[in-house]
């Protein structure tokens, strides 16, 4: 019963967590076992308290996936075209408050995704979280190794990175990954 309980809220979940119209798109091969009360396809805008929740029921590994993401994001908090805090006239006061109020909701420019990066989509930063869901994904031929977990693809704003764990990316290495980033912002 478990497993089917468990396979249908696989189906339901959608295809990304997060503004729809999202300029900072990261993408992971896995997703949260989660009954999201309201989701849309392919978007689902997070309300708050939901990641909570969701990191309650789903454990410390999405805890740790929602944590990183708002640490970077808020790392980006200069003002650029692609940081979801730059153009905002309310700074938060922490990288907590900031996943609490604002990340991976209406309006956020972040999405969590759980397809294949579309790289299509303009005027958007594709990160693709982790070297071996990376290797299973068609990305371009441009994609050159800067080392042995990061990657990145001017021409697509695509960029490879480790899994959103503390030690995997840790705070140096999301200051590194905030320099890469910011190299893809350049005129």
């Amino acid at each position: 019963m478990a497993r089917v309980t468990s396979s249908i809220q696989h189906a339901l979940t959608p295809h990304a967590l997060g503004d729809e119209h999202a300029t900072f798109k990261v993408y992971i091969g896995n997703r949260p076992d989660y009954m999201f009360a309201h989701h849309a396809q392919p978007y689902c805008e997070l309300r708050t308290g939901e990641i909570d929740a969701c990191a309650k029921q789903c454990g410390n590994g999405w805890r740790k996936v929602f944590n990183v993401y708002a640490k970077l994001v808020y790392a980006l908090a200069a003002p650029s075209l692609l940081s979801p805090l730059g153009n905002s006239r309310h700074q938060p006061s922490s990288w907590q408050s900031y996943r609490d109020d604002s990340l991976l909701q209406a309006n956020s420019k972040t999405a969590l995704c759980f397809v294949p990066p579309n790289l299509e989509a303009l005027n958007a930063l594709h990160l693709v979280m982790g070297k071996g869901y990376a290797n299973t994904l068609d990305l371009p031929n441009d994609l050159a190794w800067l080392n042995h977990e990061f990657a990145i693809s001017e021409q697509h704003s695509l960029i490879v990175c480790p899994y959103f764990d503390y030690r995997q990316l840790s705070n140096v290495k999301i200051l590194f990954l905030v320099d890469l980033i910011t190299r893809l912002q350049r005129p």
